[in-house]
């Protein structure tokens, strides 16, 4: 397969890139001595780069997106077929697309009734940081206005989304940020904050309400999390945690936003990662898996009782959401997100995702077993972390160069793994791994023996 990429000579297509190119999330001063990678094909849950070098993607593109897997044909055809018809109007009118598809993504999100198209997950987020803000000046004479998020979690590149970001790291450099943003404390029991971790759920509960007791339950509109936490390294929230944060949400009237920008449209074995835990959010975000990268798509989800607040009179000139996004009105994305969730439906790749994702905690598990290094393997789905230590007694984080180099040493064995990096000062020391839904145990076992192999030869 892919011989004919050998017979194409892509220096062009190199130098081009390497002349302008701004590659995202990249130092690019090594591209002066070498070429960058170049993916030129995929297929199901593999891809060849420009040397025609086969690899099979456990980070679905990277950065957790395609979640049914490359080449999908019928995804392709929606959207050249919708293009054909109508590629483009603002969503001051509505399209049959964004219709159909607001349609069959609220059926799996009971409770929840709006849709607000966007393109990113930044964007999406920034949309529900705008609505609080607004929601608290005509309700509440502008007090209620703050806006809390979670250490570690991640919410998106924009300032006012860096002004939520419980990655340091990510947010360096680039401040000064939006006022009223506040952070409470992160639910990663193996990184307890507390001297006594029993019932440590119940703690990291009670520390969140001593932060609105302190800032005064008054001033706060929105609690924004992530159902489980993606970059900052893969953390699946304790016993009673969910139970005790609606309950404060309900307690000092905050609303509360679930960021499902990662964990949205199957990837923790639901559709969505809240629905494990039985939380009923104010609002949903979602962007990464929900057209699987094949159009870009981003949704702000909420409830009928917040939309109502933005018409209560229409008589005010004011009285309306006034905000626009220009390409949320492409109707690629709701075409592509359609057949998304068509696929994800009629191959039964939730259930997948869930047998898949006992599969490799099983096979993590054993890698653990066998290599010391390995302090906790946790995740949910297929949506997985190994977070790497020098020492399991004191669980000193590993060096996040020593990290990558287990991320490097499978990239050379043909396999693309993730990591947390440049994130949390000294906790940039968990891999992750974010197969397509489509997985296979046979893929599955491709990717933990390149693993066994990395830290064989990076550690021992």
């Amino acid at each position: 397969m892919n011989q004919h990429l050998n017979a194409n000579d892509l220096t062009t297509v190199v130098e081009n890139d390497k002349a302008h190119i701004w590659h995202h999330l990249s130092q690019h001063a090594p591209y002066e001595k070498i070429d960058p990678r170049i993916i030129v094909e995929g297929k199901g849950m593999r891809v060849w780069d420009q040397h025609g070098k086969e690899h099979i993607d456990a980070v679905s593109g990277g950065v957790w997106t395609v979640n049914v897997g490359y080449g999908r044909e019928s995804i392709a055809n929606a959207v050249r077929d919708q293009l054909i018809k109508l590629n483009y109007f603002a969503q001051t009118a509505g399209s049959i697309p964004g219709s159909m598809f607001a349609e069959k993504l609220l059926q799996k999100m009971p409770g929840l009734s709006r849709v607000y198209y966007a393109n990113s997950g930044s964007e999406a987020n920034e949309k529900v940081f705008k609505m609080v803000r607004q929601i608290s000046e005509k309700k509440y004479g502008g007090k209620k206005n703050k806006i809390l998020f979670r250490d570690r979690d991640y919410h998106g590149t924009t300032i006012t989304c860096l002004s939520a970001s419980g990655q340091p790291q990510r947010a360096s450099q680039y401040g000064p940020f939006t006022p009223g943003f506040v952070q409470v404390p992160h639910c990663l029991e193996y990184r307890s904050q507390f001297e006594d971790s029993e019932n440590y759920g119940e703690q990291v509960v009670k520390a969140t309400e001593e932060v609105i007791l302190r800032e005064g339950p008054d001033t706060i509109g929105l609690m924004c999390l992530e159902p489980v936490t993606a970059g900052g390294g893969v953390i699946t929230p304790p016993d009673g945690y969910w139970e005790g944060i609606q309950n404060l949400c309900k307690k000092y009237d905050i609303l509360l936003h679930i960021d499902e920008v990662v964990c949205g449209v199957g990837r923790t074995g639901t559709w969505f990662g809240y629905q494990h835990f039985g939380v009923k959010p104010d609002f949903v975000t979602m962007a990464k898996g929900v057209a699987s990268g094949y159009a870009a798509i981003s949704c702000a989800v909420t409830t009928e009782e917040v939309f109502d607040m933005f018409k209560d009179n229409s008589d005010d000139p004011l009285n309306y959401f006034r905000d626009i996004s220009t390409f949320g009105g492409c109707t690629a994305g709701p075409a592509a997100a359609l057949e998304n969730i068509n696929i994800i439906e009629n191959e039964d790749l939730l259930s997948n995702t869930v047998e898949m994702g006992h599969y490799a905690i099983d096979q993590l598990s054993g890698l653990q077993d066998k290599h010391a290094v390995i302090g906790q393997v946790r995740g949910k789905g297929l949506f997985l972390g190994a977070e790497l230590v020098k020492d399991r007694s004191t669980r000193e984080p590993m060096d996040e160069k020593m990290v990558a180099a287990v991320t490097a040493n499978c990239m050379s064995q043909g396999v693309i793994i993730g990591m947390t990096n440049r994130s949390l000062p000294g906790l940039n020391n968990t891999l992750c791994l974010s197969p397509a839904l489509i997985a296979t145990k046979d893929d599955i076992d491709e990717i933990i023996s390149s693993m066994d192999i990395a830290l064989s030869e990076v550690f021992e």
